[in-house]
């Protein structure tokens, strides 16, 4: 059984669902799915310029767990830029937090 998934805090939600080429209809295209972790991960570390550290505290996670989690964010990201993909963002269902 495989451990269960640490809950990450996730600070960004994207302007928009998906990114692709342009001029090409979404249905023709195949898909890579980019999870919410992956892109707050991508945003601490790359945009914000955060060392890996300070970003997995802010996201919840292990250091080593962060790096990961950027290592597949950067990989779907270049993949989908070199193959001509459309990325699609996930964002996490709201939590019900009444109980």
């Amino acid at each position: 059984m495989a451990r269960p998934k640490i809950e990450r805090k996730i600070r960004c939600r994207p302007a928009y669902s998906c990114f692709k080429p342009n001029g090409v209809p979404m249905k023709q295209l195949p898909r890579l799915i980019l999870a919410s972790d992956e892109l707050e991960a991508l945003r601490l570390v790359d945009m914000l310029g955060l060392q890996q550290l300070e970003a997995a505290q802010q996201l919840g996670v292990s250091r080593q767990t962060l790096g990961n989690i950027v290592a597949r964010g950067r990989h779907k990201v270049a993949q989908a830029l070199v193959m001509g993909m459309a990325l699609e963002l996930v964002t996490d269902p709201p939590k019900n937090t009444e109980e």
